[in-house]
């Protein structure tokens, strides 16, 4: 697929290029609490601004209903990437209406403008083509047909949405940095990597996880399952997991991965228990399969994070997708920041998945050069993993 260089090549001087970014940060109120996927989007949308491009760039934030709700406005993010752009970011009012087209036409070469939330326009994500290819021509319409498309939202790939789909249908199409690197590391995994390769699995839900997991076994050399999904995979082999999580639907797929691959799957052997779900509950380490009555598991035991750090400090490929535990409270943080800094201790090539375990490297203060990758698409990159097709990527290489 063309690629951000081949675009730059042909020049882009006063030309209007679209670009789709990934901006869906976390908010409380209008302060961005993770900053990560902003900051991921800057080298592509620097790079055609300092070549004279005039940047419209597009991107999602939240799961608004389809129309415009003011707690989904991407105002604070228009602010955010400015300061880290060290250049004003105008930010219209709507999609593809009145307020867009105003600024768009005000745009000097080399500047930069965000349409408001994509989302606010409920032909984004329609199931009917006809309604997703209308809205790919308004913002055609808006940037004009001598304009082109650069897809640099990794995290959005994976859906058959106007902005990321069909709008390289109808423009020039190329795979922004951002894009272009996520899936050169992707394919190295589904390649040949070096071993021992060993995946970390964390998240709430089994349900989430079990495409991923089936499409890994044949190819890892240990699959270490943490977080949530945990007390789901314990319960299949008998144990008692008290009030923790556990998905009674899933416990016979479970059954039959470990039955299958139960020399790959690594299970937590302690577990942190609380007797609520809150960040000053009680809390005690038991057996993994002593969960007391009552009590639910939201973290990993020393134990079990000590023996998951030996077992990736032997690794020479690695891919992290998912907190051990509940991360987010101190007392259950331990899990994850151990499993996080044996990965960044070891000499492995590492891949953060995204989602959570991205958030969680920073919000522990992990240092993120520690890692070969860190992803801005969690939900993309299991995708990727588990073999499906990606459609934003599948367009730009000429076969959506």
């Amino acid at each position: 697929m063309k690629n951000l260089d081949d675009l730059l090549s042909e020049g882009v001087q006063g030309r209007y290029v679209l670009v789709r970014a990934d901006l869906n940060v976390p908010l409380d109120g209008e302060t961005i609490t993770d900053d990560g996927r902003v900051r991921a989007s800057v080298p592509t949308i620097d790079k055609l601004a300092s070549a004279g491009a005039r940047v419209v760039v597009t991107a999602h934030l939240g799961r608004p209903k389809g129309a415009p709700d003011p707690q989904f406005s991407l105002a604070p993010v228009a602010r955010r990437l400015g300061e880290l752009l060290g250049a004003e970011v105008a930010l219209a009012d709507d999609v593809v209406a009145s307020s867009a087209h105003a600024v768009v036409r005000g745009m000097a070469d080399g500047s930069v403008a965000l349409l408001e939330n994509v989302r606010f326009d409920a032909r984004e994500t329609s199931k009917d083509d006809a309604e997703r290819e209308g809205l790919a021509d308004d913002l055609v319409g808006l940037v004009g047909s001598d304009a082109a498309f650069v897809s640099d939202g990794f995290g959005v790939v994976h859906r058959k949405q106007a902005s990321v789909y069909d709008v390289a249908k109808k423009l020039p199409g190329f795979a922004g940095g951002l894009v272009l690197d996520e899936v050169d590391v992707l394919r190295t995994l589904t390649g040949d990597p070096q071993r021992p390769y060993v995946v970390v699995l964390g998240g709430s839900k089994v349900s989430d996880k079990l495409g991923v997991i089936t499409a890994l076994l044949p190819k890892v050399d240990k699959l270490v399952i943490g977080g949530g999904m945990a007390y789901t995979f314990l319960a299949a082999q008998g144990h008692d997991v008290g009030g923790s999580l556990l998905q009674e639907d899933q416990i016979a797929s479970t059954r039959q991965l470990l039955d299958e691959h139960g020399d790959k799957l690594v299970l937590p052997v302690d577990v942190v228990v609380a007797d609520r779900f809150a960040a000053d509950a009680q809390t005690q380490v038991v057996p993994a399969e002593s969960i007391p009555t009552g009590w639910q598991g939201l973290d990993i035991g020393p134990r079990s994070a000590d023996r998951f750090a030996e077992l990736l400090g032997t690794a020479r490929t690695v891919f992290w997708n998912g907190p051990a535990g509940v991360f987010e409270f101190a007392a259950f943080a331990e899990g994850t920041r151990k499993v996080a800094r044996a990965i960044a201790d070891s000499d492995a090539f590492s891949v953060v998945g995204g989602g959570d375990s991205a958030a969680a490297v920073r919000s522990l203060g992990l240092p993120e050069d520690g890692f070969s990758h860190i992803s801005t698409g969690g939900g993309a990159s299991l995708e990727f993993l588990e073999g499906q097709e990606l459609p934003g990527v599948a367009v730009l290489e000429g076969r959506g």
